[in-house]
């Protein structure tokens, strides 16, 4: 019997519908507006000596950093989820935890405790998705795309900050509740598309042979490659990942604490996920994000912060777009150096140029000078191409290495590991940044500069290209000891024996059957 014609369009609409259906981003960045505007002072904020409504530093920081401990928290407690009730299960539980967190927001009328806690609610929920959907985007995704599919996992990021912003900029001019509330309770909306998942979401394939369920594995991946279950491809796909999660899974049930053993090197693997995102967070582009107004100001521009946020976030979607190509064609090694030399560059010349050519921070415009106005539009010039070329690599790059680079039997708890490490990191960026440029000003710039200069030596010398592998075949070269700045002319054998195994028991099922047959 003649084969189906496979095809991957059934795969690409889930990864879609996971990337778009909830944008992350949005919750991150919709906060930053809402705490400048009139309604919400005077609701969660203080009154000074003269009876003016003010919103306090400490304020303003329990506000905003109540959503990264929940998002720290949640990316951590998603691996028990994962493994328990499967990837499916768990991005419907947390989505659920996520919606309940935003009707707790937007119902709050004056306490600032309930925002605290809805904030924290909700950032359980961001937290435990942000790791879970790289985990089912590369259970799901055809090797020759899964780098494709996982930078949209970066692009709905960035276009959740940029419909914060737009959104932020819509309703700020309001003068009652609705202000805030309707970017606020717009996630309301987010939530049930993801719940709405439950009518359609296959299980990952992966986790279901890695559970015994060979049946329901069979279907999905019929389902994923558009073909029927009784097709010969199906029963080469099944045989080859049975045989290579058998052998990446041999020794039994995962520890935490085997993230970090020596047993096929789990600890480089484990340890190189979380270095990238520690230093994705120190590349200084969310520096601009939550900080660069003033700076700006300083600049000379008349642009308001809203506006200021909307241009940075427009920077970002269109930076992000090129990532979904030059993933797959240039690789992840050379993205992250690419990057990273782009990315110091705007740094070292953004800082040096703002420390010496800037007014002071609330100088009045009119007593700005010539080099003043010269030195802000060239500092203005490299935030945008630092920003720009953040979102082309080192923004997608990490939380695709960190999809694709554990076996099975740790997958969910490394991926946990790596993003939070994320979060926690952008919990003390956002807490000691401004304090910091208080100090030096510009000059901050030049740490994020020695981290990048950092990120291009740790890239080059620990982490290996997984361009064009599957799962199974980035564990094998793994076990293998490749060295890194060796691996892009690598070649899998893991994936050849399984296929020759594969073909040796559909031989000798064929031979059993002619076998039995009647003789002619």
């Amino acid at each position: 019997m003649a084969r189906a014609v496979p095809t991957n369009r059934y795969a690409i609409q889930l990864a879609i519908f996971i990337a778009f259906g909830f944008l992350f981003g949005y919750d991150i960045g919709v906060i930053s507006g809402c705490l400048i505007m009139p309604d919400f002072i005077n609701r969660f904020g203080e009154m000074d000596a003269n009876g003016n409504m003010f919103l306090s530093s400490s304020r303003q920081s329990i506000i905003t950093s109540l959503l990264s401990a929940g998002t720290f928290v949640g990316a951590l407690a998603q691996a028990f989820t994962s493994d328990r009730f499967g990837r499916r299960g768990s991005i419907l539980i947390w989505s659920g935890i996520f919606t309940v967190g935003v009707a707790v927001q937007t119902g709050t009328e004056f306490s600032i405790v309930q925002l605290t806690i809805g904030r924290f609610i909700a950032g359980l929920g961001v937290g435990a998705l942000s790791a879970i959907v790289p985990l089912y985007n590369g259970e799901t995704a055809p090797k020759s795309m899964r780098g494709t599919m996982l930078v949209l996992y970066q692009l709905q990021i960035i276009i959740g900050l940029f419909l914060s912003y737009v959104l932020d900029l819509a309703t700020h001019h309001l003068k009652n509740s609705a202000s805030w509330r309707v970017p606020v309770g717009l996630q309301l909306l987010l939530g049930l598309v993801m719940l709405s998942g439950i009518f359609f979401l296959p299980e990952s394939p992966r986790h279901l042979l890695g559970t015994g369920r060979r049946a329901e594995a069979r279907k999905v991946i019929a389902q994923l490659n558009s073909v029927p279950e009784d097709d010969g491809l199906v029963d080469e796909l099944v045989g080859e990942l049975d045989y290579a999660i058998h052998a990446e899974n041999d020794g039994g049930k995962a520890t935490w604490a085997e993230c970090f053993s020596t047993r096929n090197n789990l600890w480089k693997r484990t340890g190189n996920g979380m270095m990238l995102q520690f230093i994705q967070q120190l590349n200084g582009q969310n520096f601009y994000y939550y900080y660069g107004d003033t700076f700006f100001q300083s600049a000379g521009t008349e642009l308001s912060p809203y506006v200021i946020q909307v241009i940075l976030g427009g920077v970002s979607v269109i930076g992000t777009v090129p990532a979904l190509y030059l993933i797959e064609s240039w690789g992840r090694r050379r993205s992250l150096l690419t990057g990273a030399l782009m990315e110091a560059a705007c740094s070292l010349i953004a800082g040096l140029v703002g420390h010496f050519t800037l007014a002071p921070v609330h100088t009045p415009k009119d007593q700005l000078t010539k080099r003043n106005r010269a030195g802000g539009d060239t500092l203005i010039a490299f935030a945008v191409l630092h920003v720009f070329s953040f979102s082309i690599f080192w923004g997608p790059t990490p939380w695709v290495y960190l999809g694709e680079s554990f076996p099975l039997r740790v997958r969910p708890k490394s991926i946990a590991l790596g993003s939070a490490t994320n979060w926690f990191w952008n919990f003390l960026l956002s807490f000691f940044a401004p304090r910091i440029a208080a100090k030096i000003g510009p000059l901050i710039l030049l740490i994020f500069f020695g981290m990048l200069l950092f990120g291009y030596g740790y890239v080059y010398l620990f982490i290996p290209e997984t361009k064009g592998l599957s799962l199974e075949e980035v564990d094998e070269m793994y076990r293998a000891g490749i060295q890194p700045w060796r691996s892009a002319e690598w070649k899998p054998h893991l994936g050849e024996k399984a296929h020759e195994s594969v073909a040796r028991e559909l031989h000798a099922d064929s031979d059993e059957e002619k076998r039995r047959s009647p003789s002619a």
